[in-house]
């Protein structure tokens, strides 16, 4: 059915009756004087209401319905949209609204990738064309994590350095310590904790680990003192650093076996010393097990008591290549997309990790309450959010490309998904 009108806002506050403007998207359906209109309202998960659906007190309002809507609890809600014609109810539209308690309505949603590659390790493209090609995609933050290098993060902060943005490029790198098949991604570290345990520093990393080593209990059959201590070391380090320390896709299968090793991953997960997990991660389409089993893992974890923060991330190599770029992402609910906002997101659990896989519908994973939202605001959302977003990204490789006016424009389009979203929120 062809949508004739929108509904604002559709994220309402839960328990409390809230005014929608069901509003024409063209003149030619405007609401009319002297002809009558009922709207439905049904509750997803029904509450409130000993019977569904219910008719919502309405009004006109210039040329759109002013709607009173009871939002009973947190959910989703369908207002159907009626015109009654010779006594009998035609049926125009649907709407699907949201009602959130009151932690989650003082926080907006934002999408981010924490884990990407650039040509200074084993991606295809400069760090700048990175960043820009995850705005054309609707991120709202990200992170060039490079193996072992620090510094091609910094060269996307700079690329961008005084322009009007609403996207957010934070320093990170994917943490390798010498002889440890562990991978951690260090994200929004003001400094490389790589370049701690290598090079000249390297004898001093082994000494201090050793050394913390010796202190430490004995540890379940099948784990590397030395590996795990330097995990531990890693994760303080970025701790440090003012950054997350994630542990990434500990279910990757290569050379036969699961890296790192299945006793070494269920330490660190019973332990807990990461930040955060890479609950989704890149994997190629042969090699998606691998999500299954994390995601199995995590649930498992939980049913242990053992909860956890959560991440998803496309560990992309090229952004152009066809394969894991914007396959898997992150939805953050921060109340600012800062450094600082968006750590407190995660580190109290307020994020799911995305699977978008070319051609599937978008599947979210992480607490039951958020997958919910996040399912709605990716159908009801996210689409217009990343039709700004691309506007944007465009600007973006065109001052790549030296283009005068690009700052310009870019300085025109700021502020509009935020604004976008305030529309959306009651």
């Amino acid at each position: 059915m062809k949508r004739l009108y929108e509904a604002r806002p559709i994220i309402l506050p839960a328990d409390s009756v809230s005014k929608v403007i069901l509003a024409p998207k063209d003149p030619a359906a405007a609401f009319l004087p002297g002809h009558s209109y009922v709207v439905e309202h049904y509750a997803v998960e029904s509450a409130g209401a000993a019977t569904w659906p219910v008719r919502c007190a309405c009004r006109l309002r210039g040329d759109s319905l002013e709607v009173e809507v009871d939002a009973a609890a947190e959910q989703e809600h369908v207002l159907r949209l009626h015109e009654q014609r010779a006594g009998e109810l035609q049926s125009l539209q649907d709407f699907s609204l949201y009602s959130l308690r009151k932690d989650l309505l003082q926080r907006r949603p934002y999408k981010g990738d924490l884990h990407m590659h650039s040509h200074h390790s084993d991606g295809k493209e400069p760090p700048a064309v990175v960043s820009a090609a995850c705005r054309e995609i609707g991120m709202d933050f990200m992170a060039i994590t490079d193996h072992n290098k620090y510094e091609p993060s910094l060269e996307a902060q700079r690329a961008f350095a005084g322009l009007p943005l609403d996207f957010h490029i934070f320093p990170g790198e994917e943490v390798h310590t010498p002889d440890n098949p562990v991978h951690i991604v260090n994200f929004g570290g003001s400094f490389s904790v790589n370049a701690l345990s290598r090079n000249e520093h390297e004898v001093e990393f082994r000494a201090e680990v050793l050394k913390r080593a010796e202190g430490m209990p004995e540890f379940p059959v099948g784990v590397d003192r030395y590996r795990y201590v330097s995990c531990l070391w890693a994760f303080d380090n970025i701790r440090r650093a003012g950054g997350i320390g994630i542990f990434c896709h500990p279910y990757w299968y290569t050379a036969h076996q699961y890296a790192p090793p299945a006793a070494l991953t269920s330490f660190l997960l019973e332990t807990r010393p990461f930040d955060a997990l890479e609950l989704i991660g890149g994997y190629r389409r042969g090699e998606t097990t691998s999500n299954l089993l994390q995601v199995a893992r995590y649930n498992q974890e939980r049913i242990c008591g053992r909860e956890m923060s959560i991440v998803g991330s496309s560990d992309s190599h090229g952004v152009r290549c066809g394969e894991l770029f914007g396959w898997y992402y992150t939805i953050a609910w921060a109340r600012s997309p800062s450094l600082e906002d968006l750590k407190e997101s995660i580190l109290n659990r307020y994020s799911v990790a995305v699977e978008a896989l070319p051609g599937e519908t978008p599947r979210a994973h992480g607490p039951f309450r958020l997958v919910k939202l996040a399912q709605y605001l990716i159908r009801e959302y996210f689409q217009a959010h990343d039709t700004l977003c691309a506007q944007e990204a465009k600007w973006m490789f065109s001052h790549l490309a030296n283009d005068a006016q690009a700052a310009g424009k870019l300085a025109a389009l700021q502020g509009q998904t935020e604004r976008l979203y305030h529309a959306c929120r009651a």
